[in-house]
């Protein structure tokens, strides 16, 4: 299948699903997710995004650690039912496991013995557009779950029955806008962002009450006439001007701040959008009460090349330079690893780095941390322009992880892989792709002398530099990491279907498992009665399946023949 295909094609699979639980059972003796649980959770579970709120990653389970995970076996399996890209983690609440899926989908599970207590199948309009038909998992509060959906509605569920509680309609699916993160819930607050950057959409992060569903807030990342960084954009650009908001964000709790990442401005070509473009390709801090921006921090101004900045900053407390700070830790889509520091009223630049080869920046300016671009790669209208890395970038959205006993970050990047598209300036169409191309003039071309794509890297934050990193010379590596207490790096990510961990000191590959199709998703650790299992959704689909299409063609002897269909696969040691 070609990208245009890809990128045109619409709902795959399961596009009538019905909206009921089909119940093979309500779950009994359920544990209210409170603020306090997800502030300090139980080591054993996984009940938010990257576990916790601060987004490092990381599981502080070490019963599976380097001298005994190569007795590590698989002791259950459960598959989902549908196909297309599966991207969530696991979400693990005592004992219980909530699976998301694509087509609107979430699936409640014994983490024991992967039965079934019930099944959620969300009714998706048939004449929905799903760019990416997927979703990034569910979030927790007391005793319901919150699953934002592709045609853009937030849904409340029954965490013991997996009935509707409420359903309330967010945007309008008909004129781009969907949802495919998982909620991040906040103080009885559950806070989404919206997808649809390539459909000509105004951003925005909004909350609404748990209890309810009742909007509380709703905040642009383009900001309107009167409000500050308006006039970074000309004349109505703001109104189109992207900034999408589709991954979940990062929490301090103790200055109550979250930290939320935003997408390209629209159409791609930086001709077309004069202006720095706040607060497209940005890091946003806002007040989760009442949805103000405290400060902000963009990553590249006036973007061209579809960066998306949406993976939320780690929030790790550093030692660098001599001196302690709470930092933000970013490897970013733009292919420079970000280290900033989080202050009450603003972000400060402190170091940046390539950590993928670029030739689209020259440097970064000191004192201001604005990347130096060269023009000869960077998009315009009218001419076709190439740069490195592709429009997926260093690392696209799939989650780094961060070690709290190593100190190193360890990055899922993508290196060597170009690409360039001819700008055209095109009529806006609401529900259709506005690119600022043709879909089948994007190209991914292979850098000359390529030898690998996907790296594994681990990174020292502290002092800049590469620890280790694990090549993959016929593979992209595009899936998130986890990081464990037992000294693990959890990854999927290529194209052999593998499932892989490492030594996080070496870079050292301790143990493989083939799956039934590609893993993108974040790998979790979680434990019950005593025991700790390692779980992770296999499922290839969406941008994976588009680079690996690309690859197929570039003459390297690689075939797209990545098998589909997702599959829960959960391992414990030998007994």
């Amino acid at each position: 299948m070609t990208i245009k295909k890809w990128l045109l094609s619409s709902s795959v699979a399961f596009t009538c699903l019905v909206s009921t639980a089909a119940m093979a059972g309500s779950i009994e003796n359920y544990s209210a997710v409170t603020g306090a649980r997800l502030e300090n959770p139980e080591p054993g579970n996984w009940m938010l995004y990257r576990r916790t709120y601060d987004g490092q990653g990381y599981s502080p389970l070490d019963q599976i650690n380097t001298s005994n995970v190569k007795d590590l076996t698989p002791v259950w399996t459960f598959s989902t039912g549908v196909v297309e890209g599966h991207e969530a983690p696991p979400i693990i609440n005592n004992g219980v496991m909530f699976i998301a899926t694509p087509m609107g989908q979430v699936i409640a599970l014994n983490a024991k013995t992967g039965e079934q207590y019930w099944r959620y199948k969300r009714e998706l309009p048939e004449d929905l557009f799903q760019l990416h038909p997927t979703s990034r998992g569910v979030g927790l509060w007391q005793d319901k779950l919150y699953l934002a959906t592709t045609d853009d509605h937030l849904v409340a569920l029954d965490a013991k029955t997996g009935k509707v509680v409420w359903d309330k309609k967010v945007q309008d699916y008909k004129k781009g806008q969907y949802l495919t993160l998982m909620p991040l819930v906040v103080d009885g607050k559950v806070i989404v962002g919206g997808s649809g950057g390539e459909l000509g959409v105004r951003g925005y992060v909004v909350a609404f009450d748990a209890n309810d569903g009742k909007e509380l807030w709703r905040t642009f990342t383009i900001p309107g006439e009167g409000e500050p960084g308006h006039d970074t954009w000309s004349g109505d650009d703001w109104k189109t001007g992207g900034g999408s908001a589709w991954m979940t964000g990062t929490y301090d709790k103790d200055s109550k701040t979250v930290f939320w990442g935003t997408g390209n401005a629209a159409p791609w070509p930086g001709t077309a959008h004069p202006g720095d473009n706040l607060y497209t390709s940005s890091v946003l801090a806002l007040d989760p009460d009442s949805g103000k921006i405290k400060s902000y921090y963009q990553y590249h101004q006036n973007d061209s090349w579809d960066w998306d900045e949406v993976d939320a900053p780690m929030l790790v407390d550093l030692q660098r330079d001599g001196r302690s700070f709470k930092s933000l830790i970013h490897p970013g889509r733009d292919a420079i690893f970000w280290v900033l520091e989080r202050k009450g009223d603003r972000i400060n630049y402190v170091a940046g780095w390539p950590f993928v080869s670029t030739d689209v920046w020259k440097g970064i300016e000191p004192e201001t941390g604005k990347p130096i671009v060269d023009p000869a790669h960077k998009p315009v209208l009218g001419k076709r322009v190439e740069f490195c890395p592709s429009l997926w970038g260093g690392k696209d959205w799939p989650s780094a992880a961060y070690s709290q006993k190593t100190g190193l970050v360890y990055v899922p990047a993508n290196e060597n892989f170009c690409g360039g598209f001819s700008g055209e300036k095109e009529p806006l169409v609401p529900g259709k792709l506005w690119l600022g191309t043709k879909p089948e003039d994007i190209g991914l071309t292979p850098r000359p002398g390529a030898d690998h794509f996907g790296e594994l890297q681990a990174w020292d934050p502290a002092t800049g530099k590469k620890v280790w990193s694990q090549n993959f010379p016929k593979s992209q590596l595009f899936g998130s990491v986890t990081a464990t207490a037992g000294d693990l790096i959890l990854a999927g990510g290529t194209n052999d279907r593998m499932f892989r961990i490492f030594d996080d000191k070496t870079g050292k590959l301790l143990w493989e498992q083939k799956t039934n199709s590609g893993i993108m998703a974040m790998p979790i650790a979680y434990e019950v009665d005593g025991t700790e299992y390692i779980a992770v959704q296999s499922g290839w689909g969406v941008d994976a399946a588009r680079i690996q299409d690309g690859l197929s063609k570039a003459g390297l002897g690689i075939e797209d023949n990545v098998p589909q269909g997702g599959v829960v696969w959960v391992f414990a040691l030998k007994k």
